[in-house]
């Protein structure tokens, strides 16, 4: 699994999303999965994948939430961020410039 904690430590949070997140990997191959902390409360993920083309926000967000379903509410609860972008979204996204550069977080 090549999912990549950009950030900070993994702890059991970040295992379980990682879990799940592998099996979207497994049937999107060509999808580069990033995660990170972003305090006590807040997990970022971003998945970029070709597979986003043509499809607008809410098909990207079923799709891929379909494989976090399986995790529990407290779980899904800390998944404050979910950047879905094609590779060429990337370079223009805002959302993804926060991701690569985070404010720093107070809690």
């Amino acid at each position: 699994m090549s999912i990549e904690v950009t950030r900070g430590k993994k702890d059991s949070i970040i295992e379980r999303i990682i879990g799940a997140l592998g099996l979207y990997e497994i049937d999107h191959p060509g999808a580069v999965i990033n995660i990170y902390r972003q305090n006590s409360v807040s997990v970022r993920v971003r998945v970029i994948d070709t597979f986003f083309r043509g499809l607008n926000r809410p098909e990207r967000s079923d799709l891929v939430w379909k494989y976090l379903e399986g995790l529990t509410d407290d779980d899904q609860s800390e998944i404050s961020t979910m950047l879905l972008l094609t590779p060429d979204e990337t370079e223009r996204s805002f959302a993804n410039f926060e991701f690569e550069n985070p404010v720093p977080s107070k809690l």
